[in-house]
């Protein structure tokens, strides 16, 4: 009698190992089955300029990096960046710094702007320039 309720015992610890484990597989799936759904209202508005540049299919995503050297061959100022975007030069900074990210709404026009050659950059300065 003992021998078969040690026995039960440990074949119920391992059942619940194994559902403990199924458990947090479930969970696991679950999750990688809804974050897509979650995802796709936000990657709307950057679809859009996916659409007019690169390949189709691929997301283009802002990195602190890009902005910096995409400024420094336009041959702008981070103060005329600021100026053409709308935003102050502290914005600026702190996003080539990678201390803050900018709002979603505002990447598509940041990417725009990137996607511009330095003279057509330098004459959307030139008329705002006092």
């Amino acid at each position: 009698m003992r021998k078969a309720s040690l026995v039960q015992r440990s074949e119920i610890a391992a059942l619940k190992k194994q559902v403990k484990a199924m458990q947090s597989e479930l969970n696991r799936l679950g999750k990688m089955r809804t974050e897509p759904a979650r995802a796709a209202p936000t990657t709307a508005s950057a679809a859009s300029v996916a659409a007019t540049r690169g390949k189709p299919g691929r997301k283009v995503v802002f990195t602190a990096e890009r902005l910096k050297t995409q400024r420094a061959r336009l041959g702008l100022t981070q103060e005329q960046m600021a100026r053409l975007l709308g935003v102050s030069s502290l914005s600026i900074w702190k996003w080539e710094s990678g201390g803050a990210v900018p709002r979603a709404s505002r990447v598509p026009k940041i990417l725009e702007l990137l996607a511009l050659g330095k003279r057509e950059a330098l004459a959307r300065v030139a008329p705002e320039a006092p």
